[in-house]
């Protein structure tokens, strides 16, 4: 099934621009500045929005512009609009479970305790989207996570990301529009598995 949706969750605004819990826009954003592509505010989705084509398929790019624990608005709007099937949609997001540096494709599953998934999961009444987590570390103790995914990461661990998701761009055509299991393999394979 071709991709026709990528989601990046995140907070709006400047404030949360650099925070651990941006990093799906981070990539958004990336992979519409490759494509020379710029967003653009649809209120009637709550997101901002752009196309890039990839071998002659239009695929939208959605940035939410709720915070991340309302994030199913958008996704649930643009899907509802589009006529998009939920097995249609990439939804881009922090991972805790995994070190920085650490970048996985997932089909489907659950919300693993993540607000923005959970939304999502919950408007569009199922779970079967497919997934890229992009890992940030874990602060080592739950009751530290609010303030850890609300915060930047240090140097150090932001370059990390920021190479695991320029790593992830160079896969992502062929996971929206050509052979799924082989991006995910040559992801996975150079990303460590």
């Amino acid at each position: 099934m071709t991709i026709k949706l990528v989601v990046g969750l995140g907070n709006p605004g400047p404030r949360y621009a650099t925070h651990r819990h941006n990093v799906g826009i981070w990539f958004l954003e990336r992979l519409a500045a490759q494509h020379r592509a710029s967003f653009r505010p649809e209120a009637k989705l709550k997101a901002s929005l752009t196309t890039i084509t990839v071998q002659n398929q239009d695929i939208r790019l959605l940035i939410p512009n709720t915070y991340m624990n309302e994030s199913g608005q958008a996704v649930q709007a643009a899907a509802h609009f589009y006529k998009y099937e939920s097995t249609e949609i990439l939804v881009v997001h922090d991972e805790l479970d995994f070190a920085p540096g650490t970048i996985r494709f997932k089909e489907g599953g659950g919300h693993g305790g993540h607000n923005g998934l959970r939304d999502i999961i919950s408007k569009l009444g199922k779970q079967d989207f497919a997934r890229l987590r992009i890992g940030i570390g874990h602060p080592g103790d739950k009751a530290l996570v609010h303030n850890y995914v609300l915060s930047a990461p240090n140097k150090s661990d932001e370059k990390l990301i920021l190479d695991a998701i320029d790593e992830a761009l160079c896969h992502i055509d062929t996971f929206t529009v050509g052979d799924r299991a082989r991006a995910v393999n040559a992801l996975h394979e150079k990303n460590g598995k």
